[in-house]
């Protein structure tokens, strides 16, 4: 008797807890947006297994010793997001921006949302049950970049605890990118401005393309070293892309490390995903901010076209600052389909690569603003 009551305080049914079966059931959500809804499923699918795996009860695959605690290393140590800055940057092509290259601007304002939300944050510290630091606000504010690596590279920087929340925030938003982008990007802008063609862009040599990694680079080594880790290795990937002599790198850096650092991140984001670490106030508070921050961005931009358009004489389509966030390339493809709904012979997606492209190295570059901040 005695050892049939041991064999049965050993399994999962005598050991759940509410909070448990709750996580497991996000975790079903993520695989099912994953699969069924196509919402980011390269990581929404293993950050879902993840976080049913970390809250299956007794099986300690999460806790110290477990194989999600050895994958979760790759997160603390900076390595996982940055290698797959690499890999982006492996996959970026600059082209767009150099072309034009005050879309650089409508990067930047897409930025204002983080800094927005640090401040918004800090302010819910006023709503009984929410308590963030500044640590805590940072890492919360990068979500307004739609850049996930990036989210995950200063959370666990800055708010480990966080991090769970913080990661589902910044993908979720990212894979909701057609629906949230749109109704912004139409309030923001009057049907004749939707209508605003573009100028072709000019060619841009292999030269050029060469040498900006290098001066960014330089750049950031100079201005803002605490962003030269994202910045760096996404020059690094750009760089083995554009040079030309080192394919196979190149080629890799695209597909299979990434493809293999993808699987291992989304499981040790998923590993952060347990009940006593995602089941709070804060959580809640994160997923709104986040929601803000992002339609905030999506603003800025646009608002920024408008007031560029004021002062060019080569008129700017506002639709493409929606694309300043950092969601390569589909905020760069919303873009264009909300410009063709208004002209269907209106091309706006290589035009909307620029800012998009200037997103991503604006999202890093306020990524390390704000360790800089607070370190």
């Amino acid at each position: 008797m005695g050892s049939f009551f041991d064999l049965w305080l050993s399994t999962g049914l005598s050991n759940f807890q509410w909070g448990q079966l709750v996580m497991m059931g996000v975790g079903f959500l993520l695989i099912y947006l994953a699969i069924r809804k196509g919402f980011e499923p390269l990581l929404l699918l293993p950050i879902g297994f993840g976080a049913i795996l970390s809250n299956i009860p007794v099986a300690g695959i999460a806790e110290e010793g477990g194989l999600l605690s050895y994958l979760y290393l790759g997160i603390k140590s900076g390595v996982f997001p940055l290698l797959i800055f690499m890999g982006v940057g492996a996959m970026t092509d600059f082209g767009p921006m150099l072309a034009n290259p005050k879309t650089l601007l409508l990067g930047a304002a897409a930025q204002f949302g983080i800094f927005g939300t640090l401040i918004g944050a800090l302010a819910l510290n006023i709503v009984p049950g929410m308590h963030f630091t500044f640590k805590d606000a940072a890492a919360i504010a990068i979500i307004g970049g739609a850049d996930g690596p990036t989210a995950i590279y200063v959370s666990s920087r800055l708010a480990p605890d966080l991090l769970g929340a913080i990661a589902v925030a910044a993908y979720s938003y990212m894979a909701l990118v057609p629906l949230i982008q749109p109704p912004i990007m139409r309030a923001l802008t009057t049907p004749e401005e939707r209508l605003i063609e573009m100028t072709q862009l000019r060619h841009v040599g292999k030269q050029e393309k060469v040498i900006f990694p290098l001066i960014l680079l330089s750049l950031s080594a100079a201005l803002l070293p605490s962003a030269a880790p994202l910045i760096g290795m996404f020059c690094l990937g750009n760089l083995m892309r554009e040079s030309g002599v080192v394919e196979r790198l190149s080629k890799t850096s695209q597909n299979e490390l990434i493809n293999v650092v993808t699987i291992f991140l989304g499981l040790a984001v998923g590993s952060k995903l347990s009940a006593h670490a995602f089941l709070r106030a804060e959580t809640l508070g994160i997923l709104i901010l986040g929601a803000i921050a992002f339609s905030f961005g999506t603003a800025s931009g646009v608002l920024m076209a408008k007031v560029m358009n004021r002062f060019s004489e080569h008129k700017v389509n506002p639709l493409i600052g929606a694309a300043g966030v950092s969601a390569v390339p589909m905020s760069a493809r919303v873009a264009n389909k909300v410009g063709q709904e208004s002209n269907p012979h209106n091309f706006l997606l290589m035009h909307a690569m620029g800012p998009n492209v200037a997103g991503v190295i604006g999202s890093a570059v306020a990524a390390g603003v704000l360790l800089a901040l607070v370190q």
